[in-house]
């Protein structure tokens, strides 16, 4: 029999801990990275125990009206389990779900899944009992990602942007000057998407601090003037790149793609994904072919980000 708890402080040691060894677990379901922008969202994530003892999973959600969403900060959500979780056990999870929904007046749940390249281990077991619910596909995503084992060629005009960056002298660095980045970025992202980075500089200076080993920092720069800039989250198995800018020299003379192929380079042994996020806009319902020509460009394929809502 499954029972559910909501999360409260006292169980972040728990919590934590039971995210670093599930099977899909990530830094971002750490207590230390959710509660960075606690103030904007009503928590209301969920623990799930068998028998009344056994941490069998966790829900990282916030509370929306009536709507129950998971999580409405961050970009992927979903059911958390450890090595024990089997297609029974998830089944009667999502039964304990949905009694604790009617229980507390929630109307719906929106639900992000976690793609499968950020998981350690085969997880799909909610897939299946989303679907035997009756769970809708309400947004899809289309990010390019490449698979660092065997990327494929990149194509001569890409190659050419990289050689003259390098002779151009541009720097490549990991550092820690978030607020010049970030500057950097919303100015890119009000000229072609008028739209502002969701994190501050401080924020991410914050977030660094506090998960150095998971996010880092790659510039280049040129005569010290940055050029361009992507920040990257390290999962077990992937880079994801949260955000990329360049102005227009960097543009010009390849800095961004110099920047990208140095972190191929230097995870290329380490890591199996580089995943570059999505190239769509308005719910998924507009797809971006210059944003997504890019990233295919370095020899990104496509993966999806899906949305379910019970």
């Amino acid at each position: 029999m499954i029972t559910i708890k909501c999360y409260t402080a006292e169980c972040k040691t728990e919590w934590d801990a039971f995210v670093n060894s599930a099977k899909n677990g990530i830094f971002m379901f750490n207590r230390n990275y959710m509660d960075y922008h606690k103030d904007r969202f009503l928590d209301s994530s969920l623990m799930f125990y068998k028998d009344d003892c056994e941490l069998v999973a966790i829900l990282p959600a916030s509370i929306h009206g009536t709507e129950l969403r998971s999580h409405g900060g961050l970009t992927y959500g979903g059911i958390i389990c450890g090595e024990s979780m089997k297609q029974h056990i998830m089944n009667e999870c999502f039964d304990a779900l949905l009694v604790y929904a009617k229980e507390n007046s929630i109307s719906s749940i929106v639900y992000k899944v976690i793609p499968y390249i950020l998981t350690k281990y085969p997880c799909e077991e909610e897939l299946y009992t989303l679907w035997r619910h009756g769970a809708q596909l309400i947004r899809r995503d289309v990010s390019s990602t490449i698979d660092l084992t065997c990327p494929f060629k990149m194509p001569k005009g890409r190659k050419a942007q990289i050689a003259r960056a390098k002779r151009e002298g541009v720097a490549i660095e990991i550092e820690e000057n978030f607020d010049e980045f970030i500057a950097l970025e919303n100015q890119v992202l009000s000229t072609y998407h008028q739209v502002k980075a969701v994190h501050t500089g401080a924020e991410l200076a914050l977030l660094n601090s506090r998960f150095p080993e998971n996010i880092k920092l790659y510039t280049a720069r040129k005569d010290g003037e940055l050029l361009a800039g992507t920040l990257i989250f390290i999962y077990d198995n992937a880079i994801h790149t949260q955000y990329m800018a360049s102005s227009e020299l960097g543009r010009e003379i390849g800095a961004l793609d110099l920047t990208i192929a140095t972190i191929m380079h230097d995870y290329q042994t380490t890591k199996r994904y580089l995943d570059f996020g999505i190239s769509t806009e308005q719910e998924g319902l507009v797809f971006n072919d210059g944003l997504a020509a890019q990233k295919e460009g370095f020899g990104g394929r496509t993966i999806v980000y899906d949305i379910y809502r019970l």
